[in-house]
């Protein structure tokens, strides 16, 4: 889809969310990656929330994206990690 037919207005905020297995250092994980696309995350933009039986965490990052190439980036290297189950 090009950006003219996407349905996000460049720049914005978008959410990004990403699931995976519980353990230490996944939110780190999770910041480094989206860091090597947006350097600039604000204070407060990661939010974190173990599942019921707490083996699995959804992260969620919120993000100034400037472009669809961006997102795109971002999530190749999320789902390239296997330690991220689901990346939406």
């Amino acid at each position: 889809m090009s950006e003219e037919q996407s349905l996000l207005e460049f720049p914005c905020q978008f959410a990004i969310k990403v699931m995976g297995r519980t353990s230490p250092d996944l939110d780190v994980l999770v910041v480094e990656i989206v860091r090597r696309h947006s350097p600039d995350l604000r204070e407060g933009a990661v939010t974190s929330r173990p599942s019921k039986a707490g083996n699995y965490t959804a992260i969620t990052v919120i993000i100034d994206a400037s472009s669809r190439e961006q997102l795109d980036a971002i999530y190749r290297d999320l789902t390239a990690s296997p330690h991220i189950l689901m990346a939406l």
